[in-house]
């Protein structure tokens, strides 16, 4: 492993600000790492190398009429999600209707971030339309966990989080409607905010949408903060951005604050089963806390109904996205696809309206709730990292579950509160390859529109975990 794959996408930042390194040479570390690791874990699935070496040159020549030119980012290469168009570039939404598809143009996040500097090489693989809690499609196949080959590295935005966790990039773009970014996060132990509606902006078919959202991806909170400065802000184009003066957001992140009061939970009172190694993973995140001073409880908001309203909201949305397909590519389209946009195609008016007043009840229960705590901390999954070949988890412990998002009830319970949560690694639960372990992930809910203090708790808490700098890792 190259010495400039080990750094962190902050440090490797400050080398191309500093001119001891070249955008050029970065991209040519990366390359050789993909060309090392990919074959095992198959995160990236489409090159750009070439248009990133473009790119790289005209920054480079920028620079050297002005040393202050090159953004945010600098000329770090990065990855996007292969739900997001990169203009020129192949974009199949991991699905056969899409295989051969070449973007014409970019989305706005990869337009905001290529005017900071970032330098995309490849895009990351992802379930069919980003549906699912495990990455895998019949366009490019499976993406595997580089901390063990057996087993899955979760989904929807498991290809930039395998791709982190083995060194491929130093930050990949994420997307999340039900837990897309922190549950493959927590499985490959890294980092990625899932940010308050809005935060980055976004053209939707449904412009007021408060499900789904962009967010950055990193191996360290600070990295990650490095990728939202970058990436928020305002565009009149989506209408739940707004144009209030943010902070930096990687300041936030150097400020490191030990927050005072802590709500702990193990299941948010929505997870149909725990597994063991979680609970002891999570209660072991408590005593760590309650050992630095913070004042920790076991507490969490009224959220019994969140999964309910939640899967009506994206069954609805779903008809949109997929509903059109059904018609000329049913044959093309995974069955969870199908089910999906079926469901929505059945559900009544008076359903969606009672799930969207029901959003506004969670909303207002956890803002409440969080005038009480710093942050609520939880598990991002229910369960440890499965079997690549498992499409997802049917049962665990004996206890079945309903379709192929219940396992992901830790997640979408969240994502209805709209609160900015922050999935980061919190240590391993037994087993793994020679018993080395899998790895733990939690989520960490922040102050409705609270991103600025949850990079602070983030950052405290980071070092608290003390397991970010165990990424990059070789693929085992």
């Amino acid at each position: 492993m190259h010495e400039f794959i080990k750094w962190t996408a902050t440090e490797a930042v400050a080398h191309l600000r500093q001119g001891d390194v070249t955008p050029l040479e970065l991209i040519d570390a990366a390359e050789i790492q993909i060309a090392q690791t990919n074959p095992q874990i198959n995160a990236l699935v489409t090159l750009c190398m070439t248009r990133a070496r473009e790119r790289a040159q005209v920054l480079m020549r920028e620079r050297k009429h002005d040393s202050h030119s090159g953004g945010l980012l600098c000329g770090l290469p990065i990855a996007v999600k292969d739900n997001t168009d990169v203009e020129g570039v192949r974009a199949t939404h991991g699905s056969q209707v899409y295989a051969d598809r070449i973007a014409p143009s970019s989305d706005l996040v990869v337009q905001r971030l290529e005017a900071q500097g970032a330098l995309v090489v490849a895009k990351a693989n992802l379930p069919e339309f980003a549906a699912g809690g495990n990455t895998f499609n019949d366009v490019f196949g499976a993406t595997r966990n580089p901390w063990d080959l057996r087993m899955s590295a979760s989904g929807s935005s498991g290809g930039s989080a395998a791709a982190l966790a083995a060194g491929q990039v130093w930050l990949a773009t994420g997307s999340d409607f039900g837990g897309s970014i922190r549950t493959p996060a927590a499985f490959c132990s890294v980092s990625g905010l899932r940010p308050s509606p809005g935060r980055v902006p976004r053209i939707q078919k449904q412009a007021f949408n408060p499900l789904a959202v962009e967010g950055p991806m990193g191996r360290t909170v600070a990295d990650v903060a490095l990728m939202f400065d970058a990436e928020a802000g305002f565009d009149r184009r989506d209408p739940l951005s707004t144009q209030e003066q943010l902070p930096s957001f990687v300041e936030c992140a150097r400020q490191a604050e030990r927050p005072l009061r802590v709500a702990l939970s193990v299941d948010l009172g929505v997870a149909p089963v725990v597994d063991a190694d979680v609970r002891t993973a999570i209660a072991q995140v408590g005593e760590r806390l309650a050992a630095d001073g913070i004042a920790v409880e076991w507490a969490h908001p009224d959220l019994r109904d969140a999964m309910r309203h939640f899967l009506t909201l994206r069954g609805a949305l779903f008809i949109s996205r997929a509903g059109p397909l059904l018609a000329e590519y049913r044959h093309l389209l995974k069955p969870e696809i199908i089910a999906n946009a079926e469901y929505g195609l059945q559900l009544t008016l008076t359903e969606v309206i009672a799930a969207e007043i029901a959003q506004g009840e969670i909303v207002r229960a956890m803002a409440q709730f969080l005038q009480d705590y710093d942050v609520l901390i939880c598990p991002a999954t229910l369960c440890p990292p499965f079997p690549v070949e498992t499409r997802y988890p049917e049962q665990w412990d004996g206890v079945s579950l309903v379709g192929y998002m219940d396992w992901l009830a830790l997640t979408c319970a969240v994502t209805m509160t709209a609160c900015p949560v922050m999935a980061m690694p919190a240590g391993f639960t037994p087993g793994g390859v020679a018993g080395a372990g899998l790895p733990f992930g939690v989520q960490v809910i922040g102050q409705p529109r609270g991103e600025a203090q949850l990079f602070r708790h983030a950052a405290y808490l980071e070092q608290c975990f003390g397991v970010a700098q165990m990424t990059p890792v070789v693929p085992r």
